[in-house]
C-alpha cells in the first residue's frame, strides 16, 4: 500500500521537470558539439556515439535489472553525461577506452549512489579523471584527425597549450583559442560554442549564474596573483580561454546535484572553483589542468559549505530577533 505525503502549503506546481531541464543542458551543449564535430570529423561522431550509447545503455540494464526500478533513461540524463564525457577526451580515444568510462561515469559514480539526484560527484567527470589515471597515453594525445572543414585540421596536432603556457607560446594563438582551433579535448577547445551555451543555460534558468561569474572571478583572482608573484608571465585573462577551464565552469561546476544550493553558498562554491583551478595550473607543474579535480573536491564540499550558510542565516535571524 503506497503511503499518503502530506507536506504543509503553499503547494506549488511548475512544468519545468527532470526531463524538461535535462533537455536545455543537451541543447546548450549543441553548439560546443557541432564545433567538435566540425574540426575533428569522424573520429568525434565515434567518440559522441559509443560514450552516448554506452551511458543510456548502462543506465537502463543497471535500472532495469539491477535496482529493478523504473527506466530512467527517458530523462535525459544518461544523454547529458555521455556528451559530456566525450566533449572531455581528445577524439582519437578508442572506443573501448569510452565505455569504459562511460562505466565508471554510469555504473560507479551515477548509479552506484541511487541514480540522478542522489550522486555526491559528477558522474562525467569521474569518468574522465578515472580514464585520466588508467589511461594517461590515450588521454594526452592530441593528434587532431581530420575534420569536416578548412581542408582538415590534423596539420594543427600538436601539444595542448597548457602543455607550454609561456606569453610567447600563447599570444599569437590567443583567437585559436578563443575558435577552438588548437590541440586539446574537444569540447573545452572553442570559447564561442561554450558561451554560446552559458547564455542559454542562463537564460532558461537551468544553471546558475552565481557559480558561473564567481567562478571566472576565483579563476582570474589567482591567475592575477600568480602573474604578479612571477609564477606565471601570462596575464589572469589567459586562464579563463585555456583548457577546461570555461567548459567545467558553465557545464560542470553548475551541475544542480553536485554543486551548492543556497544563493550565497553558490558564490562561495564557484569562487573557490575557479581558484583552486588555476591554483593547481600555476603551483603543481606535473598536472597542468586542474579544473576537473577543483570541481570534484568541491562537489565533496558543497554540502558543507550550504550547512555553514544556513546555520549563520539562522544565527543572524535569532539575533535579530532577540534584539527585537
Amino acid at each position: 500500500m503506497n503511503k499518503l505525503l502530506v507536506s504543509p502549503s503553499p503547494h506549488l506546481h511548475t512544468k519545468t521537470s527532470t526531463k524538461s531541464l535535462m533537455r536545455d543542458v543537451v541543447i546548450a551543449l549543441l553548439p560546443a558539439v557541432v564545433v567538435s564535430v566540425l574540426f575533428y570529423g569522424w573520429a568525434e561522431l565515434l567518440v559522441l556515439g559509443v560514450s552516448v550509447a554506452s551511458c543510456v545503455m548502462l543506465e537502463y540494464l543497471i535500472t532495469r535489472y539491477m535496482l529493478k526500478k523504473t527506466c530512467t533513461i527517458c530523462d535525459y540524463s544518461a544523454v547529458v553525461t555521455g556528451i559530456l564525457l566525450a566533449l572531455n577526451l581528445p577524439a582519437s580515444t578508442p572506443w573501448w577506452v569510452v565505455f569504459i568510462g562511460a562505466v565508471v561515469a554510469i555504473g560507479v559514480a551515477k548509479m552506484t549512489f541511487g541514480g540522478l539526484g542522489q550522486n555526491l560527484f559528477n558522474p562525467a567527470i569521474v569518468g574522465r579523471v578515472f580514464l585520466l589515471i588508467s589511461f594517461p597515453t590515450y588521454m594526452t594525445d592530441w593528434t587532431r584527425p581530420q575534420g569536416f572543414i578548412g581542408g582538415g585540421l590534423d596539420a594543427l596536432s600538436g601539444a595542448t597549450p597548457l602543455a607550454n603556457p609561456t606569453l610567447a607560446n600563447l599570444e599569437p594563438q590567443f583567437m585559436d583559442m578563443v575558435l577552438g582551433t588548437i590541440p586539446g579535448s574537444v569540447g573545452e577547445t572553442s570559447v564561442i560554442a561554450i558561451l554560446l551555451g552559458a547564455a542559454l543555460l542562463i537564460w532558461t534558468g537551468v544553471a546558475s549564474w552565481k557559480i558561473m561569474v564567481s567562478s571566472v572571478i576565483g579563476g582570474l583572482a589567482i591567475g592575477y596573483l600568480g602573474y604578479a608573484v612571477g609564477a606565471t608571465d601570462l596575464p589572469g585573462y589567459y586562464q579563463l580561454v585555456m583548457g577546461g577551464f570555461l567548459f567545467g565552469t558553465v557545464f560542470m561546476a553548475t551541475d544542480p546535484v553536485t554543486s551548492a544550493q543556497t544563493e550565497c553558498g553558490k558564490w562561495i562554491y564557484g569562487f573557490l572553483v575557479g581558484a583552486l583551478a588555476v591554483t593547481v595550473r600555476l603551483w603543481n607543474p606535473g598536472y597542468p589542468e586542474g579544473m576537473m579535480l577543483a570541481i570534484l573536491l568541491m562537489n565533496t564540499f558543497a554540502p558543507l559549505i550550504d550547512h555553514y550558510v544556513i546555520e549563520g542565516s539562522i544565527k543572524r535571524r535569532a539575533k535579530k530577533v532577540k534584539i527585537a
